[in-house]
């Protein structure tokens, strides 16, 4: 299989994620779906998500070139800085949010103790490193993503999913608009999405 293929059917297997993903989130599906899945659904779409990222990078893994790119020593060394800095965001990133209730555990906890009345959505997180970002998470992958990147799979996963990353932002900011409306509006006007160039803007 030559080169052009093989990045072509990556290309794809990335987008066949991004539109799974994408379409799994919308309020229509997840009401038909959730007839089914009920407390179980958030569960479910984020365990799909895992299988489904898994068998797309298995496929880059599998057509492209996982040797590494002869670079200098020194850039070496910065890509593996950015790589612990990306790493060290989301750390820090995933500790500002209720995991539990991110990862559809606390959807069928209350569900089964009968606290029908807890929200799926957190409140609008405006502390800690969204102070600084929207995306923290974002933030953090991408420098994971670039960090990585000196072979050919490397560069071609930091690429796609990178230009995922960006189409996602845009439509999550537009639920994130409906969800918390004007608080999100006035949040957003001030703390940039994903690159900190305000400092601390919160």
């Amino acid at each position: 299989m030559d080169g052009i293929t093989a990045h072509g059917l990556y290309a794809l297997a990335w987008a066949s994620f991004g539109a799974g993903h994408s379409l799994l989130a919308r309020d229509g599906v997840k009401a038909r779906l959730g007839v089914w899945l009920g407390p179980w659904y958030r569960l479910a779409y984020n365990g799909f998500a895992v299988l489904h990222i898994g068998a797309v990078v298995a496929v880059g893994w599998l057509l492209l070139d996982t040797g590494t790119y002869a670079v200098p020593e020194a850039l070496l060394w910065a890509l593996y800085a950015l790589q612990a800095l990306g790493a060290g965001i989301l750390l820090v990133g995933l500790r500002g949010y209720d995991l539990g209730r991110f990862g559809g555990l606390a959807q069928i906890r209350n569900h089964y103790s009968g606290r029908h009345d807890e929200p799926e959505d957190e409140p609008l997180r405006v502390d800690g490193l969204h102070r600084y970002v929207r995306h923290p998470l974002y933030a953090g992958a991408l420098l994971l993503l670039w960090g990585g990147a000196p072979s050919e799979f490397a560069l071609a996963t930091a690429v796609w999913a990178s230009l995922y990353l960006w189409i996602g932002t845009v439509f999550e900011e537009r639920a994130l608009r409906r969800r918390y409306g004007r608080s999100y509006e006035e949040y957003r006007s001030q703390v940039p999405a994903v690159v900190p160039w305000r400092g601390r803007a919160l």
